[in-house]
């Protein structure tokens, strides 16, 4: 299938301007144009675009993502290169979210005593 950029953009919550910079920085490759001169997505850019966004939502850099990339490019080669970049960063973002889940205690515990409140006030 095709999609447009604006499909691309509303469907995946992506602004153009992300869009032309992965493009530009060699993360998103092969984009085709129209005859308008559009760009036209195809199942397989939105499936990398779907992965840098789970990276970079996830604190990757883009430099970081970009040598995930190239690493691709290369091959069955570089396998192994590319787990550990991705283990390393799946330890990262487990450790966010620990961290996350300790604020929410936090933040729980002072709504509870915000709601004890309340009722000792009616």
């Amino acid at each position: 299938m095709s999609y447009s950029m604006k499909y691309v953009m509303e469907n995946l919550n992506v602004t153009a301007n992300t869009l032309r910079y992965y493009e530009k920085e060699g993360l998103l490759k092969n984009i085709s144009r129209n005859s308008g001169g559009n760009r036209v997505y195809n199942d397989e850019n939105i499936g990398v675009l779907d992965f840098i966004r789970a990276l970079r939502l996830t604190g990757m850099p883009i430099s970081e993502i970009k040598k995930y990339l190239e690493l691709t490019e290369l091959g069955d080669d570089t396998i192994s290169q590319r787990k550990e970049m991705i283990l390393q960063h799946k330890t990262r973002v487990q450790k966010k979210i620990n961290e996350n889940l300790k604020y929410l205690e936090v933040i729980s515990y002072k709504a509870a005593m915000y709601d004890l409140k309340e009722r000792e006030l009616k």
